[in-house]
């Protein structure tokens, strides 16, 4: 592994990309920056979702709903399970309840 690729991924991001036997769909290096695409974004949502818990939606789930809601839809630039991930890592972020994992369109 080159220095510049040292970035940790965990285990639930590589699920994002997995087939049913564990081996990556997409190339290392588009899974890669598909996390660090996710996790900033996780990050990004810390604010709001604390603003929106404070002055308008007191209710920890309705939020994480509404940005998976917001998330889900084509043109927010991530597919539906990376949208099931970065609501999961917001909610890990904030130290609320993670809600239970959006089902996945392959997963029967």
């Amino acid at each position: 592994m080159s220095d510049d690729n040292q970035i940790y991924i965990p285990p639930s991001f590589f699920a994002v990309y997995s087939d049913a036997r564990q081996r990556l769909r997409e190339p290392i290096d588009v899974v890669r920056a598909r996390y660090e695409i996710c996790e900033d974004l996780a990050s990004h949502l810390v604010g709001h979702a604390q603003i929106q818990h404070h002055t308008e939606v007191p209710v920890e789930s309705e939020i994480l709903r509404r940005i998976h809601a917001g998330l889900a839809v084509p043109e927010s630039g991530v597919s539906v399970p990376e949208a099931g991930w970065i609501v999961q890592r917001l909610a890990e972020l904030l130290g609320w309840e993670a809600p239970e994992p959006e089902p996945t369109p392959d997963a029967e």
